[in-house]
């Protein structure tokens, strides 16, 4: 998972507005509140005691379910990876609106967030949403589903954990950096991830020289997941403009805004598309006083 992929299979996420229209993000280029107003569950929840939790960490929320998840059950044997979306009946859904010109965003990382991947399945005619699969390495991944049920209020992103058998080698944190490299190309970070919030904005460069042609990609130059390392807590949003408004520059420079949840140390996953080909690029980023400044080294990136 640490090569680029196509348009096809690897589609996929500074631009970080941590809150609860998580998933895709609900305003292109407007801060996403990262918590969640509701807990989840097939019975209905009391919304005035719910406590709010940042997205990604319920399998149940608002009377929608991510149900089991069907999957190779080693590392490195092919197969599929299935799973429904179920009401609070307990039926499959089977009808969605689109989101960044995708029904539903599908992304997967192992718990030490040394792998990731941003993929979009196919909808089946009775719910069953899927993928060709191949688990690299073993481990406990947690599976992220952002989407939006037609006729909802709002969208919603699900998550539920999956073990993998397999040689595990544990993978230490990535040390925090404003530059990554990956596929040629270097990433640089100008901004901090914030609890009150700000513009974030990368720069994409190839052999030193600024990228102005990158490709739209899902409707935007950059799709940006932030995860809050220790639970996971997940943010994908989207940044400022949109490819074809006549304002917005097709690079190298990608802003988003973004406002973490609490202190404490996140992993970054930029997807941006160029010459026809999605490559991501990793940062790790404290926010709090107590964490160490990030360095200007470039460092690899990318799954």
């Amino acid at each position: 998972m640490r090569t680029s992929t196509t348009l096809i299979t690897y589609a996929g996420g500074l631009a970080v507005v941590f809150a609860a229209a998580l998933g895709v993000g609900t305003v292109t280029g407007s801060p996403i509140d990262m918590t969640s107003t509701h807990t989840g569950g097939h019975a209905a929840a009391d919304t005035e005691s719910a406590p709010s939790l940042p997205a990604g960490l319920q399998v149940s929320q608002d009377g929608y379910t991510l149900g089991e998840i069907a999957s190779p059950t080693r590392a490195g044997e092919a197969g599929a990876l299935s799973f429904r979306i179920e009401d609070a009946d307990g039926a499959p859904v089977t009808e969605y609106d689109d989101l960044h010109e995708k029904q539903l965003h599908l992304i997967v990382v192992r718990s030490d967030t040394s792998e990731f991947r941003h993929v979009h399945p196919t909808l089946g005619a009775d719910g069953t949403w899927s993928t060709d699969w191949t688990w690299p390495t073993g481990g406990t991944y947690r599976v992220f589903t952002d989407f939006q049920a037609s006729g909802a209020p709002a969208q919603l992103t699900l998550g539920r954990d999956v073990d993998v058998a397999g040689e595990l080698q544990p993978a230490p944190l990535p040390t925090a950096s404003r530059a990554a490299t990956v596929d040629g190309y270097t990433v640089t970070l100008d901004g901090d991830l914030t609890t009150a919030g700000g513009p974030l904005t990368l720069t994409v460069t190839q052999d030193g020289v600024p990228v102005t042609d990158l490709d739209p990609y899902l409707g935007a130059y950059g799709h940006l997941v932030a995860l809050r390392t220790g639970d996971l807590a997940y943010l994908h949003v989207h940044p400022e403009g949109e490819p074809g408004d006549g304002v917005t520059a097709s690079g190298p420079d990608v802003t988003f805004h973004a406002q973490a949840p609490s202190s404490g140390t996140y992993r970054l996953f930029l997807d941006f598309q160029h010459e026809g080909t999605v490559h991501t690029a990793e940062f790790t980023v404290p926010v709090g006083a107590s964490e160490p400044a990030p360095t200007t080294d470039g460092h690899e990136g990318g799954h």
